[in-house]
C-alpha cells in the first residue's frame, strides 16, 4: 500500500518541476482532481463538492494486478477534520506546473477550470462572516491536530491569499468564470487590508496593543476586536526585536494568538501578502531570533511551545504535542524549501545557505527524520518517522533554488498594485443612502 498526502507531495512536485520532470506532477493534479469529484461522506453528512482529499491510498491487488485508489477527505483523519489547505495547494501547484512548463493546456481543461471553481465556491460563498478571512476548525492544515489554531489561522489565510492570486491567473474570464474572477477581485483588497492591518505585529504595533482601551463601540474604535491588553503573553516583549515583525497566528474577537508560525509567514512573503517592508521585517526577525526559530535544525513550525496549563487546555493533553515536540515547537526539515524561497525573494540567499549547512550536518546521518524535538531542535522527534519523502524533497528544493534562483518564478508572485485597498473615511450611514457606494477598491 502507498499513501500520498496532498500537502506532503507539494515539495516533491516542485522538485520534479525544477528537474524538468513535469509528467508526474500532471498525473498527480489530474488524479486528485478526479478524486474531488467523488461523493464525500463523514457518517451521515455529505461534504461540499469542492473539498480536495487530504490524502489517498493506492491498494494493489497482486492476483488481478490492479490498483485501487481510496481517498480520505477527513473521515479517517485525526479529529475528523476536512483539509482546508488541500484545495489551495492544488491551485498553487497547478500554477507552478503552468509556469514551469509554459503549458496552459492542463489549466485550460474544462475539468481543471471546474475543479478550481468548486474550491473557490467553498471559500467565497456568502455567509455571516464580518471578516474576509476564512473561519476554520483546529487541525485543518499542516497543524492537523488540536493546537489552538481554530478561528482564522495564518497558514490558511496566507494559502488562501496565494490561491486566489494563482486562480486569477488561471481562470477563464468568460461565462461563470467571469463571476469567479469578479468575486476574487472583490475579496483580495479586503483580505489584503485585513491581514496587513490586524495580523501584522511589529514593535510599534505591540506598543499600541499594550495601550489598548477596551469596550469601545462605533466605527471609531481603535481596539476593533476588543483585545484585553492583559492577555498579551510575557514572552512576546522579549522576543520581538525593534526592527522585526511578523504575521501573528490568529486574530478573532477578544483573541490574538501571538505565536510565530513559519509556513504562514514564509508563504506571506512568497505571495506578496506581506509588503516589501513587512517581508524585510519577517526576515529580520528570523535573523535576530535565529537560535529560537532555527536553532540546530531548520526550522520551528511554531514558536514558542505551549506548556503546563495552556498545553492541557489547547491540545487536550495531546501526548504527541508535548512542549518543543511535533507541532508544538518541533523543528521540521521540510520547511527548508519555504524558508529558502523567502530568503531568495528578499535578497538574503546567505541566510538560506546557513540553514542548509545546519541541516546537512544531521539529516543524512539521522536518516531524514520527519521532525526534531527540543528547544534548539537537537533531538530526533520521539515519534518521528525516518526516511520521510517530504524532508528529503524540502532539502532538494532548497538546494535547487540556491543553485538556480530563477526557479523561484514558479513559486513567487510579485506584489500587485491593483489589489492595494483604498482607505476611505468611515461612514456610519448605509452605502445605499449616502450615495458613496463603489465596487472598486
Amino acid at each position: 500500500m502507498i499513501q500520498v498526502f496532498v500537502r506532503d507531495f507539494v515539495p516533491s512536485a516542485l522538485a520534479y518541476l525544477m528537474n524538468d520532470e513535469p509528467d508526474i506532477v500532471k498525473n498527480f493534479l489530474l488524479r486528485t482532481l478526479h478524486l474531488q469529484a467523488t461523493v464525500k461522506r463523514v457518517d451521515c453528512f455529505t461534504l461540499g463538492q469542492g473539498v480536495m482529499p487530504a490524502s489517498f491510498k493506492v491498494l494493489h491487488n497482486p492476483e488481478r494486478n490492479t490498483d485501487t485508489v481510496i481517498a480520505d477527505f477527513g473521515e479517517a483523519a485525526i479529529g475528523r477534520v476536512a483539509p482546508v489547505d488541500s484545495g489551495f495547494w492544488w491551485i498553487i501547484l497547478l500554477r507552478a506546473y503552468t509556469r514551469a512548463t509554459g503549458d496552459y493546456s492542463l489549466a485550460n481543461m474544462p475539468e481543471c477550470q471546474r475543479g478550481m471553481k468548486l474550491v473557490l465556491s467553498l471559500c467565497l460563498a456568502e455567509g455571516f462572516d464580518t471578516f474576509p478571512t476564512l473561519l476554520c476548525a483546529d487541525g485543518c492544515c499542516m497543524v492537523d491536530r488540536r493546537m489552538g489554531v481554530y478561528g482564522y489561522p495564518i497558514e490558511i489565510q496566507a494559502l488562501f491569499f496565494m490561491a486566489l492570486r494563482c486562480a486569477l491567473q488561471l481562470l477563464h474570464d468568460e461565462g461563470d468564470g467571469n463571476d469567479f474572477v469578479r468575486m476574487i477581485e472583490q475579496r483580495l483588497p479586503a483580505l489584503t487590508y485585513h491581514m496587513r492591518s490586524y495580523f501584522w505585529l511589529d514593535f510599534q504595533k505591540l506598543n499600541t496593543i499594550y495601550r489598548f482601551k477596551t469596550e469601545e463601540y462605533s466605527h471609531t474604535a481603535v481596539n476593533k476586536f476588543n483585545v484585553i491588553p492583559e492577555s498579551i503573553p510575557d514572552w512576546i516583549f522579549d522576543f520581538l526585536p525593534t526592527n522585526g515583525g511578523y504575521f501573528i497566528g490568529n486574530v478573532s474577537p477578544a483573541r490574538m494568538d501571538f505565536r510565530w508560525f513559519a509556513l504562514g509567514n514564509c508563504m506571506a512573503v512568497l505571495s506578496s501578502l506581506a509588503t516589501q517592508s513587512q517581508a524585510k521585517a519577517i526576515m529580520d526577525l528570523i535573523d535576530e531570533r535565529w537560535q529560537d526559530l532555527v536553532g540546530e535544525m531548520p526550522m520551528k513550525l511554531a514558536y514558542p511551545a505551549m506548556e503546563t496549563h495552556e498545553w492541557r487546555i489547547e491540545t487536550g493533553c495531546d501526548p504527541k504535542n508535548t512542549r518543543w515536540s511535533y507541532h508544538n515547537g518541533g523543528s521540521w526539515p521540510v520547511l527548508l524549501w519555504v524558508l529558502t524561497a523567502a530568503c531568495i525573494k528578499t535578497g538574503r540567499p546567505q541566510m538560506a545557505r546557513r540553514a542548509l549547512e545546519l541541516a546537512e550536518q544531521r539529516l543524512v546521518t539521522d536518516g531524514w527524520p520527519e521532525y526534531y524535538d527540543g528547544k534548539d531542535g537537537r533531538y530526533i522527534g520521539k515519534q518521528s518517522r525516518k526516511l520521510q519523502t517530504w524532508s528529503i524533497a524540502g532539502y532538494l528544493v532548497a538546494q535547487m533554488l540556491l543553485e538556480d534562483p530563477s526557479h523561484l518564478g514558479i513559486l513567487s508572485i510579485e506584489e500587485d498594485k491593483i489589489i492595494k485597498p483604498k482607505l476611505t473615511r468611515a461612514n456610519t450611514l448605509p452605502a445605499r443612502l449616502n450615495g458613496s457606494y463603489s465596487r472598486k477598491f
